[in-house]
């Protein structure tokens, strides 16, 4: 009987420890899918963030480190400069990359680092208990703001994605979700894209995939997902914000 499908051997086999419905283990598929095709998991180091994602090192079958609370861009740049060959990643959340890490994701656009981010946004802070983030969209309820996110108070979302498009040192930016099949394809084709910007050199490349919080947005799994498409793109457009001229991987 011929296999239709088969595990990863991106992924270690261990069992994540995402809450049900969160489309983290999604994404770490699409990850160690894209480097398994590239034969490059033997050549690949990530960092991981602090955050829902903090045990990814467990997880991925490849080197990883773990950073501090957003300074994973900083421990990436460090190996990618002593390691130039190496395929060298960042793994983070919206409260590790567009919080106290605001600093070092766009500074590490700036400097061109070859390095590539894969940017988590589910528009709150998981690990920590569900409170607001700068992707926090407006009058949205979270812990620290039971009312609803109020921009008159706090601003407004930050669209990463299109402020790190702005950088000139960004080669890749690209907004994905995986908030339904035909999206999921998308989302791969995107990261393939982005590890082949690494690949080239062509210089700084970041993913930005959307993603659901059913524990903290007080949802069902089924809820979020039409929640990420009715309520989050609207405001964070899907497609791409800037590309290097390259050659397209056709791999989805």
């Amino acid at each position: 009987m011929p296999t239709v499908f088969e595990p990863t051997k991106g992924l270690t086999g261990v069992e994540f420890h995402y809450c049900p419905g969160c489309t983290h283990g999604v994404i770490h598929r699409l990850v160690a899918e894209v480097l398994e095709e590239m034969e490059e998991l033997g050549n690949s180091i990530g960092v991981a963030p602090v955050g829902c994602a903090v045990l990814a090192y467990k997880y991925f079958n490849c080197d990883m480190h773990e950073a501090a609370h957003g300074r994973a861009p900083a421990m990436a740049t460090g190996v990618k400069r002593v390691l130039p060959d190496r395929m060298v990643f960042s793994y983070q959340g919206d409260g590790d990359l567009a919080s106290i890490g605001t600093a070092e994701i766009v500074h590490a656009a700036g400097r061109g680092e070859n390095i590539t981010v894969i940017f988590v946004n589910n528009a709150i802070y998981g690990m920590t208990g569900g409170q607001m983030a700068p992707t926090t969209m407006v009058g949205q309820r979270t812990t620290t703001s039971p009312l609803g996110r109020d921009p008159r108070q706090v601003g407004y979302p930050l669209r990463i994605s299109e402020l790190l498009a702005t950088i000139d040192g960004a080669a890749f930016v690209e907004r994905v979700s995986v908030h339904n099949p035909a999206n999921i394809r998308k989302a791969k084709k995107a990261i393939r894209n982005a590890f082949d910007c690494q690949k080239q050199r062509s210089g700084f490349s970041l993913v930005e995939v959307l993603s659901n919080c059913p524990t903290n947005w007080g949802m069902s799994p089924l809820e979020s997902l039409d929640w990420v498409k009715e309520t989050m793109i609207p405001y964070y457009p899907l497609g791409n914000f800037r590309r290097p001229e390259m050659e397209e991987s056709e791999h989805a």
